[in-house]
């Protein structure tokens, strides 16, 4: 598609982003970073990982988002006692008829909440994450195309441990983002206090509908990369592998880099960032603007580096510093 053409459709739905962002806005304060990777996962049609603490809005974002949409929307708190079957749904015998009939489980719905998904057993979390893979559920024999859009948005409190079941990280690469949600500023709490009085119920009004979302989509995939720019995302990834190339002091500290799906997913996440700021092209910009939140849960760190207490973010700040910009 030409780009000129690409732009004028850009511009015709940036009202209608903008709407979206505007009704969101009025429930959630001062949590923009936030909400802008949860609409480019669901632009990108993917799946986002938060953690911070309790009360931080991490709940509330999701449920205002699936709100906004006005998409089916499904919350499952898990347990340890929590069973494949609780999500998924199940077989229930009819005596009457003889047979079994389906009972489907909260997972058939557009937008999902995995609320503190590290607190249930490995064989509940990959009943989970096999869903948000192949996008379809199977109950007994019979197999269940899951209904578009989809998206998976798990949560999870870095503080208390005990008692849970930490992600693998192979089950961690597949979210597109992992997000950490940190305290608001002294005015935004201020602005939080005052807007419950006004809105404690936090209602908000869907402006888009999922038949949007899916054109948006759409439309996200025709948005243009040069031929620079993506061999930029392709040598941000490979300098968490091959750091020396780069002349970067940092391989002591990175055991593995991140995959392929990395490079997958800069890519995506960076034309919805662009789709987002009402642009028909990508810059070097978009893709630095995401690249922490898509990589930090990528790299497995050394020893060395948990010895020192350098994080994947402070890893990937000096890979960003350091890799040329075209």
């Amino acid at each position: 598609m030409p780009i000129q053409e690409v732009s004028d459709q850009v511009r015709a739905k940036a009202p209608l982003i903008k709407q979206t962002r505007d009704e969101i806005n009025k429930v959630i304060i001062g949590q923009d970073q936030l909400l802008d990777r949860l609409l480019i996962a669901l632009l990108c049609n993917n799946h986002v990982l938060i953690e911070g603490l309790p009360g931080l809005a991490k709940t509330l974002a999701v449920t205002t988002l699936a709100q906004a949409t006005g998409t089916a929307f499904s919350r499952v708190q898990f347990t340890p006692d929590l069973l494949p079957g609780d999500l998924l749904g199940t077989l229930i015998y009819n005596p009457k008829q003889g047979d079994f009939t389906v009972k489907k489980g909260p997972l058939f719905a557009n937008i999902i909440l995995a609320d503190e998904i590290n607190r249930a057993p490995a064989k509940v979390q990959s009943a989970l994450l096999e869903a948000m893979q192949e996008r379809q559920i199977t109950i007994g024999e019979e197999s269940f195309g899951l209904e578009e859009p989809f998206m998976v948005l798990a949560t999870q409190n870095p503080v208390e441990q005990e008692g849970t079941y930490p992600l693998p990280e192979a089950q961690v690469d597949r979210f597109m983002f992992k997000l950490k949600v940190t305290y608001p500023s002294k005015e935004e709490e201020l602005a939080i206090m005052r807007a419950q009085a006004v809105n404690p119920a936090n209602s908000v009004t869907p402006t888009i509908t999922a038949t949007d979302i899916l054109e948006l989509r759409r439309l996200n995939t025709t948005i243009y990369i040069d031929p620079a720019v993506e061999e930029y995302i392709v040598n941000l990834v490979d300098a968490t592998r091959h750091p020396q190339h780069y002349n970067l002091a940092i391989d002591p500290y990175i055991q593995y880099g991140a995959s392929p799906r990395a490079t997958i997913f800069l890519a995506q996440a960076a034309r919805a960032t662009a789709l987002l700021a009402g642009r028909a092209y990508v810059t070097p910009q978009d893709v630095k603007n995401i690249g922490t939140d898509v990589l930090r849960h990528r790299l497995l760190l050394t020893y060395e580096a948990e010895a020192e207490e350098i994080d994947a973010d402070a890893l990937i700040q000096q890979v960003l510093a350091t890799v040329e910009v075209p």
